[in-house]
């Protein structure tokens, strides 16, 4: 019973999911670069002193975000992108039936031939199943520039002009994804909990195996490198 096999074990990789996804987690968090987020933090302060009138402040905010990046500049000459903020995600949106996963795909393929890519975002969504970790990078090929337009619009005393511009720049963060398709964590804690029971249970083994060799091509039907020689 394929119900009963994706149960036991989704019951196996519960502890494995959420293992995975705080390695994700503290893996991504030691990226940071705590000047690049020093220098985001000053730029918030800098629009929040415009909005109070207090140019004077904002101004020694613009120059403190400067000083951050130019040490980024300085210790970082051929990076173009900086870690400042890491966000991590479970989604599981997709079917567990590998049929209803290609009418899925189907229908996500027509709804993109047809241009409606409202529908087809929709579909696509829901063929997800993954650990997300999206990491937001401050660019530093446009970043100071933003800097200094907005510290010369406040002296001629655009305040708006330079408030825009700001915000541009805070809006202008790459997000970068990486993920970590759910199926394949499944599947590897269903083989070790397999591996675990063989000796004394062979029949519950068998079942986890089964269950694992389902997951993994549900992974290859949501399209998660799906041509990989690891699924071997």
């Amino acid at each position: 019973n394929l119900d009963t096999q994706r149960q036991q074990a989704e019951q196996q990789a519960r502890p494995g999911v959420e293992k995975e996804r705080k390695k994700a987690e503290d893996e991504a968090g030691r990226n940071l670069d705590q000047d690049a987020m020093a220098a985001i933090s000053e730029t918030q302060k800098a629009i929040d002193a415009i909005a109070s009138n207090k140019s004077d402040q904002a101004l020694a905010a613009i120059e403190r975000a400067t000083g951050k990046i130019n040490v980024l500049l300085a210790r970082n000459p051929a990076t173009a992108l900086i870690p400042v903020g890491v966000r991590v995600e479970v989604i599981d949106a997709a079917p567990y039936d590998t049929k209803a996963i290609k009418e899925l795909a189907q229908q996500a393929s027509a709804a993109v031939s047809a241009k409606d890519y409202p529908a087809a975002r929709v579909l696509l969504y829901a063929l997800t199943s993954e650990i997300r970790v999206r990491s937001y990078n401050l660019p530093l090929a446009t970043y100071p520039d933003a800097m200094k337009d907005a510290a010369r619009l406040l002296d001629q005393k655009k305040n708006e002009d330079a408030t825009r511009v700001l915000l541009t720049a805070l809006n202008t963060l790459l997000a970068i994804d990486r993920v970590t398709p759910l199926p394949l964590v499944v599947a590897r804690e269903a083989l070790n909990a397999a591996q675990a029971q063989s000796p004394n249970d062979k029949a519950a083994a068998q079942t986890l195996v089964q269950a694992a060799k389902n997951e993994i091509a549900r992974a290859k039907e949501l399209g998660y490198a799906a041509q990989a020689p690891d699924y071997e």
